[in-house]
């Protein structure tokens, strides 16, 4: 690694992308417990050694790739109507949280972190979800002039569909419109 004095390989951006590409999809054919730094490795076509100077462990990798990955599929096109955003938004959680990569690569970490405290830090260093929620909650908290927080807001906005899918629940099942106006409701209430 390069430290301050110039000292050491330089980085090789398109290894670390390759590495950050690989980690999900091999995820997804592993599992959590089966994937390794070395596997991470060869499937981006790289050394182990560069994958070891970017990240520590594999859930660091993982996590980085997720939020890479959540920053774009979790941005939704904004309009002129809060309530349509908020479905929106939805419907874009609902398809990164069941059906991406890297929302899978984000729920086993999830999972990872109730028995592994360094896992439980690395995903309490950063707040993917709410990040992602936080221009459409504002929008929504600004049209209704609710007295909720951000973080109330954004907590009833991500809560029932993050639940839903997590607790393993048929995703067909849930219904982003009647999501949206309920969020819309509660924040209007006086």
């Amino acid at each position: 690694m390069v430290d301050g004095h110039g000292r050491g390989r330089p980085r090789s951006e398109s290894a670390r992308a390759a590495v950050l590409h690989a980690v999900d999809d091999l995820l997804v054919e592993v599992g959590y417990a089966e994937l390794t730094m070395k596997g991470i490795a060869e499937r981006a076509g790289v050394g182990r050694q560069t994958v070891y100077r970017w990240w520590s462990s594999k859930a660091e990798v993982l996590y980085e790739a997720s939020v890479l990955d959540a920053r774009k599929e979790l941005s939704v096109p904004r309009s002129d109507d809060p309530r349509k955003d908020v479905e929106a938004y939805l419907g874009a959680l609902v398809a990164f949280l069941a059906r991406s990569h890297a929302g899978a690569a984000y729920r086993a970490l999830m999972g990872e972190a109730q028995h592994d405290p360094d896992v439980a830090a690395l995903l309490a260093s950063r707040d993917i979800l709410g990040e992602s929620a936080a221009d459409v909650v504002d929008a929504a908290r600004a049209a209704c002039g609710t007295a909720l927080s951000s973080e109330q807001a954004t907590a009833l906005l991500i809560g029932p569909a993050f639940f839903h899918v997590l607790s393993g629940r048929d995703v067909d099942g849930i219904d982003t419109t009647a999501l949206a106006e309920q969020f819309m409701r509660v924040l209007e209430a006086p």
